[in-house]
């Protein structure tokens, strides 16, 4: 009964022990047990080959530490061999060091006083490569003299070797030649970059190392070219027609022409007139408010010269009629005589309100649009000081989003309000003038309406 228990599970075990020994080998031939004694010699088989490939692998670790601890004592040995080779090269170099310091004193000490003055040719050479890889004569003169003249102070910088003869009146020439150019007018033809970035050649005419020009335009020189270039934007027009006549000047002629001293690429006096905003550039910075104020100007000052022209060509007519006994009623004056003559032979009374009237319905078409004129010489400060408002508004703004940190970013709102309040008084100014001008001219037409109307009552008191 024993027996029967223990066969079941004695099976599972055989059984899962033969399904691994399987999958460990899937390409052994299966083989087919009938019998649980055949099933236990196999297992017994599988144990011993087992056992003899660990005892194969136990062989094999067992060399292999043999192995390795032999090349790690080789190892060892080679360490310490380096180790004393070190030492060996630490010592030369100490004493290496020790002669070389020997020879450098003994270097100063034949040099003597020309330390010195090679320290100060060293100077030179590093500031004058400086000076000539942004003069304007590079284009002229290339850019082989700057290198040479960075090689010269590498090399001088070295204590193991000195300048020579040659290189020296190298430097000496290079400093003289360009201190010759400084005084210099030339002109001679070379390519120009033009502002999209097109090169094309060019009759350039340089100005010491101030300035060079070209058509009449400032050049700049672009040391990472090589090559002269347009500035970007070119001073005011008074400047930019001396570099024209400079251009165009012969030997011998004397001619204006605006340098600037500061700097040979556009200095600061330069680029202070080329930001210099023109006349348009200006206006745009009163954004909306200035361009109302602009327009309503112009048409301002339109209709006031319009209404000048008016009065005028009525008071030649009113002086014109003032001076014949016919009545032309064309004229306002010709229109007032005509009702007056109509009326003389009535009572003085009502002569006089006809005359008054007469007048009266005159006075209309001669300051018809003065008012106007009045008005806008009003309303423009008062736009200015809108516009004023607007640029603090969006001053205050740029402050509240950015800080005070940069002060660009508050430049657009100031402008905006500096250039409204000017374009408000430029134009208020000229048409108060203008409004005191037609005013003036039509109280002149209405005085002599008034002094013939005055004198027809005259003459018609007298006739009584």
């Amino acid at each position: 009964m024993k027996r029967l228990y223990i066969f079941p599970f004695l099976f599972l075990f055989i059984s899962s022990l033969s399904s691994f020994l399987v999958a460990q080998d899937a390409t052994e031939e299966v083989v087919e047990v009938s019998t649980v004694e055949a099933l236990l010699a196999l297992v017994k088989e599988g144990k011993t080959q087992e056992q003899a490939a660990n005892d194969d692998r136990e062989n094999k670790f067992l060399a292999n530490k043999n192995k390795q601890a032999s090349i790690l004592a080789a190892e060892k040995r080679e360490l310490t061999r380096q180790e004393k080779i070190a030492d060996t090269l630490e010592a030369e170099y100490k004493k290496n060091e020790e002669i070389l310091r020997v020879k450098e004193d003994a270097y100063k000490k034949e040099l003597g006083s020309l330390v010195e003055l090679f320290g100060h040719l060293q100077s030179s050479a590093g500031e004058a490569a400086v000076q000539f890889s942004g003069s304007l004569t590079g284009a002229e003169y290339g850019q082989d003299r700057v290198k040479f003249l960075n090689d010269l102070t590498g090399k001088m910088s070295e204590t193991t070797e000195l300048p020579t003869i040659r290189e020296i009146e190298g430097l000496w020439y290079e400093l003289t030649r360009e201190l010759s150019a400084s005084g210099q007018v030339v002109s001679f033809t070379t390519d120009v970059i033009d502002v999209d970035g097109v090169t094309s050649e060019c009759s350039v005419t340089r100005v010491g190392l101030f300035n060079a020009v070209c058509d009449g335009k400032y050049l700049e020189y672009a040391s990472s070219k090589g090559q002269y270039a347009f500035l970007p934007r070119q001073p005011a027009g008074r400047y930019t027609k001396t570099a024209k006549a400079v251009g165009n000047a012969a030997t011998g002629d004397q001619v204006k022409f605006g340098i600037d001293p500061t700097g040979p690429t556009g200095g600061s006096l330069l680029a202070n007139l080329i930001q210099t905003p023109s006349l348009m550039e200006r206006a745009q910075q009163g954004r909306e408010v200035g361009y109302a104020i602009i327009a309503v100007g112009i048409i301002a000052v339109l209709f006031a010269f319009y209404k000048l022209y008016s009065l005028y060509m009525i008071g030649t007519a009113v002086r014109k009629q003032a001076n014949q006994e016919a009545a032309d009623i064309s004229n306002p004056l010709g229109r007032v005589l005509k009702v007056g003559k109509e009326n003389f032979d009535k009572d003085i009374d009502t002569l006089e309100l006809k005359l008054a009237e007469a007048i009266m319905a005159e006075r209309p078409a001669i300051d018809q649009g003065i008012g106007f004129i009045k008005i806008i010489s009003v309303i423009a400060p008062l736009a200015g000081l809108l516009g004023t408002v607007t640029g603090m508004i969006v001053t205050f703004q740029m402050i509240t989003l950015y800080g005070t940190g940069d002060p660009k970013l508050m430049a657009g709102g100031i402008s905006q309000a500096l250039v409204t309040t000017v374009l408000g008084l430029l134009v208020a100014i000229p048409t108060s003038l203008l409004h005191s001008f037609t005013q003036s001219s039509a109280r002149g037409i209405i005085s002599i309406l008034e002094e013939q109307s005055t004198g027809i009552l005259a003459e018609r008191a007298e006739s009584k």
